[in-house]
């Protein structure tokens, strides 16, 4: 594959204008406010809210998963695919209003299991 496909493939600004579509007709609906602990592990305190959008589907039958952060701006500004061997499934999760130090956060959070693993897209 060559490079500048590469490229096109990780930057494509058709992708990110469909998650806006996505997002701007969908309800944001934060069922694990930031400083709230896990339901079922209850060591990990989430540090920023994470939610879904309401009335979407993802690939564990839920919503489309949600990371919303403290930015105002409340643009799309990364996704983060993972991939978890407990769960044996993969998901998309998108970031909105993020700052650099929150997108840190929930790159660490899906990356500090030897189960679960996963990679940023950062929008240009």
């Amino acid at each position: 594959m060559a490079d500048d496909t590469l490229f096109l493939n990780t930057h494509n600004p058709e992708f990110w204008e469909l998650l806006d579509k996505l997002v701007e007709n969908s309800e944001i609906v934060i069922d694990r406010p930031k400083g709230t602990a896990h339901p079922r592990y209850p060591d990990f305190v989430y540090k920023v809210d994470y939610g879904y959008l309401k009335d979407t589907n993802s690939m564990d039958k839920g919503g489309i998963d949600v990371w919303v952060g403290s930015d105002s701006n409340r643009q799309i500004d990364a996704v983060i695919c993972t991939v978890d061997l407990l769960k044996r499934d993969s998901e998309i999760k998108i970031l909105i209003g993020c700052t650099e130090e929150e997108k840190d956060i929930v790159y660490e959070c899906h990356n500090d299991s030897e189960f679960m693993k996963g990679i940023m897209i950062r929008r240009h």
